[in-house]
């Protein structure tokens, strides 16, 4: 029987493929015979991935709550992911450096407009029970949101705005992380003394967050962008793009929680016990990714 010339083209390309990492052709090819092939629910885990809710009550509407934060964080996943490629890139090109901040503005504002799902997608009176449950765990606790923000800005700018004087490049990183701006929603600086929250989360992800802080701290957004032509940081396209990715993950979607967060617990404690009003608002979060890119007058205004 007379070989396709197209397969005989693909079956020299294999060969070529297995020879450079020393395997043998014939026997991924005999693997071929017997392999099953992929489903869709096989390739995307749809009856793993359907597994993951569970409820600790008999609410209905805490499978809501459930579903729709395990949505961000395989939303902040694939931020992530996005953010390892322009950041890892060792001279990223402009049009590379900007498709990526697209994609991952992209995501930012899937999560900007989905707080309607949950600000109105359930019943206060539900959320009111069910929530007592959850204490003292927290959204607080999402590593993946902390490690975002180690990787779109230089560190200085995630420290506390009333400590940073005191540090610099040169501070340890173990000091600089004690004096994040996020440790105000559990520390009490004039004691020193941490709430169960804050130490669980340490607990838990301290180490990684610490390697994280070292490994983006000359890679992180803000420095990719500084490697480009310094004809392209001036692009007002580009500068947009930056500054709509600033304002959307540090006002507009902090502002969408807040807002979705004072319907249902009005002036009450959060779960994890923070002080999240003051914690949550942007005015006194003092978080700008970019804020050379911002005027005077709008650093003073933040978040207002």
């Amino acid at each position: 029987m007379e070989i396709n010339p197209e397969i005989e083209k693909k079956i020299q390309l294999l060969d070529e493929k297995f020879q450079k990492i020393d395997q043998k052709t014939e026997t991924h090819l005999e693997g071929l015979l017997w392999s099953k092939p992929i489903t869709y629910w096989d390739y995307i885990q749809t009856d793993a991935l359907l597994n993951l809710q569970t409820q600790r009550t008999t609410l209905p509407d805490e499978m809501v709550f459930i579903m729709y934060h395990q949505v961000n964080e395989l939303l902040f996943k694939m931020i992530l992911w996005e953010m390892s490629q322009l950041c890892h890139s060792e001279k990223p090109a402009t049009d590379f450096f900007t498709e990526r901040l697209m994609r991952i503005s992209r995501y930012f504002d899937m999560l900007t407009t989905s707080f309607d799902i949950m600000g109105d997608g359930m019943e206060v009176e539900q959320y009111l029970k069910f929530r007592n449950t959850l204490t003292p765990a927290s959204g607080f606790q999402s590593a993946q949101y902390r490690l975002i923000e180690f990787a779109s800005t230089d560190l200085i700018n995630l420290i506390d705005h009333r400590f940073r004087a005191t540090i610099d490049r040169n501070t340890p990183y173990e000091h600089a992380f004690e004096h994040l701006y996020w440790q105000a929603a559990g520390k009490d600086h004039a004691t020193g003394k941490k709430s169960y929250l804050i130490l669980e989360f340490e607990r838990k992800y301290k180490a990684e967050f610490l390697r994280h802080m070292e490994e983006y701290n000359t890679i992180n957004i803000w420095q990719k962008f500084k490697q480009l032509p310094e004809s392209d940081q001036k692009n007002p396209e580009l500068i947009q793009a930056m500054r709509h990715f600033d304002k959307t993950v540090n006002i507009t979607w902090v502002m969408g929680h807040l807002n979705a967060a004072k319907k249902y617990i009005g002036g009450g404690d959060a779960t994890g016990g923070s002080d999240w009003q003051k914690y949550m608002h942007p005015k006194f979060q003092r978080r700008i990714f970019f804020p050379e890119l911002w005027t005077k007058d709008e650093l003073a205004t933040w978040g207002e």
